[in-house]
């Protein structure tokens, strides 16, 4: 099987990120940002997908997190969509629930070619910890917008929203791992009737 790795890097006046995937990793989840709970749910991505990323970032956090979250999303949409190829022969869609004690979420992921972020979770805070949950949002509209992803994601129930925002990673997480698998009846098929994604 051809590798399916790729390395992006972004530097700019407010961050400087170097992002390494393996799409067909362990799940291993090395580096990190700086930013707790975020670095954690990185790593339920990394895990749950069996994807492994090392992340080295560095960005303005003493203005706050924003720049930095949106910017590893950039790079982790980039890397996904140079990693995946062209296409040929994996399954293209992806979906799963996951739950965590009274929280449950559903991410559907289409690699399309077509970006576009469909997000419908309520938080019951604005922060967990020192992070702010309005940007679980950002994080996932720089994945789907520089993967040229599809991407629905609804929190169907939660009280916790640190459980809220864990299910959300992880249901990304599974249903990237479907989508990127190969599709042994496919052999080597373009997964659209266009002839290109």
């Amino acid at each position: 099987m051809t590798s399916r790795r790729a390395t992006i890097a972004r530097a700019t006046a407010e961050t400087d990120i170097r992002l390494e995937i393996d799409l067909d990793g362990s799940g291993a989840f090395t580096g990190g940002t700086g930013v707790g709970f975020f670095d954690h749910m990185l790593h339920q991505i990394a895990r749950h997908g069996l994807i492994d990323i090392e992340l080295s970032a560095a960005g303005d956090t003493h203005i706050d997190d924003h720049h930095t979250v949106e910017d590893v999303g950039l790079c982790l949409g980039r890397a996904l969509a140079e990693a995946v190829g062209d296409k040929r022969g994996i399954t293209r869609y992806g979906h799963a629930y996951v739950p965590l004690d009274e929280a449950l979420s559903r991410v559907v992921v289409d690699l399309s070619g077509r970006p576009g972020l469909f997000f419908d979770a309520a938080f019951t805070r604005d922060k967990i910890g020192t992070f702010d949950v309005e940007l679980v949002r950002e994080f996932f509209q720089g994945v789907a917008s520089a993967g040229a992803i599809t991407l629905h994601m609804d929190s169907l129930k939660g009280d916790n929203a640190h459980h809220i925002a864990e299910t959300l990673f992880k249901a990304f997480g599974r249903a990237l791992r479907m989508a990127v698998a190969g599709d042994a009846r496919a052999e080597g098929a373009m997964p659209s009737t266009k002839g290109r994604l």
